[in-house]
């Protein structure tokens, strides 16, 4: 990467909103599970792990009564979570090519609400 796109990379994450910040991750998550579609090894695990330590984060800060969401964003976000978490494992235990289409439209899918373009 350039001198010029490292510092933009650098000014675009010191500026973006928490939504941005969260899109990013979940389209980072997202295109990691993409490049693993049909692998079974270590890359496959990197990817799932990521995805898991993401989803943990979110469902952590679903679970918390100080978050500001309204219950019902709350408890979908943590269904959706418990949902990634389980069939994260489950991929991680017994790796299934073509199998991590949910995860990844998952992903995708609130990266979109959280950029407002669902």
């Amino acid at each position: 990467m350039s001198n010029a796109a490292k510092a933009y990379a650098k000014t675009a994450q010191t500026t973006a909103s928490p939504r941005e910040i969260e899109a990013q991750a979940l389209l980072k998550a997202a295109s990691q599970l993409q490049d693993v579609m049909n692998e079974t090894g270590e890359r496959l695990q990197a990817a799932l792990m990521f995805n898991r330590k993401l989803w943990s984060i979110f469902l952590s800060d679903a679970l918390r009564d100080e978050n500001p969401q309204p219950l019902e964003v709350r408890q979908n976000i943590a269904n959706i979570g418990v949902f990634v978490m389980t069939h994260s494992a489950a991929l991680a235990v017994n790796p299934q090519p073509g199998h991590l289409q949910p995860l990844i439209d998952i992903n995708r899918n609130i990266a979109a609400g959280l950029a407002g373009r669902a």
